[in-house]
C-alpha cells in the first residue's frame, strides 16, 4: 500500500508547506499511525525562522526538508502565518484555522 501524503498546508497570508508523518518521514513515531509528536516539513514557500533549526540545508530554506519538527513548532508557524485555510496535518497535530474558516470548508 502506498504511503498517504497530506495535502499542502496553506496559510491565510499565502505561506505554504508540506507537513508529513509516516514510516518514510523524519517523524516520531516513525510509523504510519500517530499521534505524532514530531513531523517532517518540506519545501516551505518562504524562509521561516522558527523552522531553520530543523533544516537539512538552512542555506536553501525553501528547497529543503526539516526533520523532527515538534508539533508545537508547527502550530506556532501556522499561527504566525494567520492560520490554515487549506491542507492536512498528521494525526495528533492541532488544526489552527484562519479567522472565518471552518474545518468543513477545508
Amino acid at each position: 500500500m502506498p504511503t498517504k501524503l497530506n495535502k499542502l498546508v496553506q496559510c491565510a497570508d499565502g505561506f505554504h508547506m508540506s507537513v508529513q508523518a509516516n514510516t518514510n518521514a523524519y517523524c516520531h513515531p516513525r510509523t504510519d499511525v500517530g499521534p505524532y509528536t514530531e513531523v517532517e516539513i518540506g519545501f516551505p514557500s518562504m524562509r521561516e525562522d522558527l523552522l531553520i533549526p530543523f533544516a537539512e540545508s538552512p542555506q536553501t530554506p525553501t528547497k529543503t526538508v526539516y526533520a523532527w519538527v515538534p508539533a508545537q513548532i508547527v502550530t506556532n508557524v501556522i499561527a504566525k502565518h494567520g492560520g490554515m485555510i487549506g491542507g492536512e496535518l498528521p494525526q495528533g497535530l492541532a488544526y489552527l484555522y484562519a479567522a472565518g474558516v471552518q474545518n468543513e470548508s477545508i
